[in-house]
């Protein structure tokens, strides 16, 4: 473990208890000298002191993690990329460094998170100021309005790593208590909901708007789309027991996680069934037993279970159990045009909110070899280097003339843990130059001789030179160099 000055969520933890620095130093049974030299930053945090504050306390050690500074130290460049010169932004009278950046990221983490808060809704308020500008010529464009639900629901799920213990808990000792079999749960879920619930399952081929599952209460049918495979239809029924055996608990996790809207609350208890169905399809013990013995093959975890690649990838992302870690991923679902409809992070990786995503990153390549695992080591302005895995997977429209949907999903975690995949085997990770540069999107990348560059980073100036200009509206004919004689 590297040295980790934590002295201010130290000092805040103590305050949070209401505990004197004595009484502190007795509880971890440390000397409140050598205290307070952790508190002042004197001494470094250590894996011992570390495991008594999660012995007396119940507190997570992933409060303690550099993983959550890294997290704050890219969201806070993005912030400062995002400003205008003259506000601590790129071209500033006095722009803020990084040596700065990561001082307020270690040392005042509740600040940091503030600020990167605070901007979020500054942009959701330009970009709603400027649709309601557009739409309706700027009437009403002051109005207040609350952020968008899915992106608070979004952060939500990223606040707890993805991984919502009370939820995985109730799964695990769901899918003992029924008995059920991996790659077979189908069978088991539909006698639940039957025995406990009166519901039958019934195949229906045409369901409105292409929908996968609709639950009838009044005549107790849970109507699937006809031709979905077993790991799907288990899904779904397992979504559907969600509700009908975890309502409370939803409810209650829903109105706890600080959302601002009844849609938001709405959407967090979906995202909420959705986790439940995926913990009780593939258990957390016996799902992570299974994936530590394969490498973490996603193929192979696939087919023991019977589940899709997206369903064991988002699994992944979710193994976070303070008392039985899997590997911390992120997961990320994109269309071709760019859009991300899915991206989860159990660590620091941040997903830009401005400015896209990279072209140089794999998930991108996975389109032009659809149905081809491809593997990537990539490495991000601030030095950090990650392995990921992606792979396109395809819908079907049900039908002649209806289309389809293909998404790109990718599965990454940090090259330090990238050993223990399958995936990194003939890779060459320890050498920094084996390794792919990519950023998080050309508004916010420094990367300046990036040959897929687009535009310049927010804030910085362009290079205007009559001979040449990389972000010319029109192309630039390359200067002559012959002598021309009149």
């Amino acid at each position: 473990m590297k040295k980790t000055f934590m002295g201010v969520r130290l000092r805040r933890l103590r305050e949070e208890r209401g505990m004197t620095q004595i009484a502190l130093a007795r509880a971890l049974d440390l000397s409140a000298s050598y205290l307070n030299q952790l508190e002042q930053n004197q001494r470094p945090l250590t894996v011992p002191v570390l495991l008594k504050i999660n012995a007396v306390f119940g507190v997570d050690v992933q409060r303690f993690s550099d993983d959550d500074e890294a997290r704050l130290i890219t969201g806070l460049r993005e912030v400062l990329a995002d400003l205008p010169a003259g506000l601590g932004g790129e071209g500033a009278g006095e722009a803020v460094s990084l040596a700065e950046i990561r001082e307020l990221a270690a040392g005042m983490p509740a600040v940091a998170r503030t600020l990167l808060a605070l901007h979020q809704r500054h942009r959701q308020a330009l970009e709603r100021l400027a649709a309601l500008g557009n739409d309706r010529g700027g009437e009403g464009a002051m109005a207040h309005h609350p952020p968008m639900a899915y992106e608070e629901v979004r952060d939500f799920f990223f606040a707890r790593q993805n991984h919502i213990a009370e939820l995985d808990d109730a799964a695990e000792q769901c899918a003992a208590d029924w008995g059920l079999l991996p790659g077979r749960a189908d069978e088991a879920l539909a006698q639940r909901l039957l025995a406990a619930h009166g519901v039958r399952v019934v195949d229906v081929a045409d369901l409105p708007g292409q929908a996968q599952r609709v639950f009838q209460a009044d005549t107790g049918l849970l109507q699937l789309a006809a031709g979905l495979e077993r790991g799907q239809r288990a899904f779904q029924m397992a979504t559907q027991l969600a509700f009908l055996e975890q309502g409370a608990e939803l409810q209650r996790l829903a109105d706890s996680a600080g959302l601002s809207s009844d849609q938001a609350r709405a959407l967090a208890r979906i995202g909420l069934a959705n986790y439940f169905a995926g913990a009780l399809v593939l258990p957390y013990t016996a799902f992570l037993r299974a994936a530590e013995a394969a490498h973490y093959d996603i193929d192979r975890l696939g087919h023991q279970f019977g589940v899709g690649f997206e369903t064991v990838c988002h699994r992944l992302s979710t193994l976070q159990r303070p008392s039985a870690r899997g590997v911390p991923f992120f997961f990320i679902r994109v269309d071709r045009a760019g859009n991300i409809s899915k991206r989860q992070s159990a660590t620091h990786f941040h997903f830009s909110k401005i400015g896209g995503t990279c072209p140089l990153w794999n998930v991108y390549e996975a389109f032009a070899q659809p149905g081809r695992t491809v593997p990537q080591v990539a490495r991000m302005p601030d030095g950090r280097a990650y392995l990921w895995v992606a792979r396109t997977v395809a819908r079907g429209g049900g039908g002649w003339g209806v289309p389809g949907k293909e998404f790109s999903v990718a599965l990454g975690c940090d090259i330090r843990h990238a050993p223990q995949l399958v995936y990194s085997r003939g890779l060459d990770l320890a050498n920094p130059e084996a390794a792919v540069p990519i950023g998080m999107g050309c508004k916010v990348c420094e990367r300046d001789a990036c040959p897929q560059r687009a535009f310049p980073p927010i804030g910085r100036a362009l290079d205007v030179n009559e001979n040449h200009s990389r972000f010319a509206p029109y192309p630039v004919a390359a200067p002559q160099t012959a002598t021309h004689r009149s």
